[in-house]
């Protein structure tokens, strides 16, 4: 079953914050997940974003794939540059 990294809605109507959640690729939205990862609110100015990046780069490596708004979430915050940089230096050294 393919795992991906994505967001879960949580707050209030009107007062969205995210979680980013690992789940699998067939459970709802806001549904079961494996292991939350960090979070994101857009309400604030400038909006914040926290993920903590060993458990991020645990579950790349393991083959999640993050959505697309995961995907920007991760690269604003440094963490899929590091995975490609630890994935090409794998690489390198095979």
């Amino acid at each position: 079953m393919p795992v991906k990294i994505r967001l879960k809605r949580m707050g209030a109507k009107k007062r969205p914050f995210y979680r980013v959640v690992v789940a699998n690729s067939t459970s709802p939205r806001d549904g079961r997940f494996i292991e939350t990862i960090g979070h994101y609110n857009p309400c604030v100015d400038p909006p914040a974003v926290h993920i903590d990046a060993e458990k991020a780069l645990r579950w790349l490596g393991h083959g999640a794939q993050p959505t697309d708004i995961a995907r920007a979430l991760l690269k604003k915050q440094g963490i899929l540059d590091q995975f490609e940089a630890a994935k090409a230096a794998r690489r390198a050294g095979s």
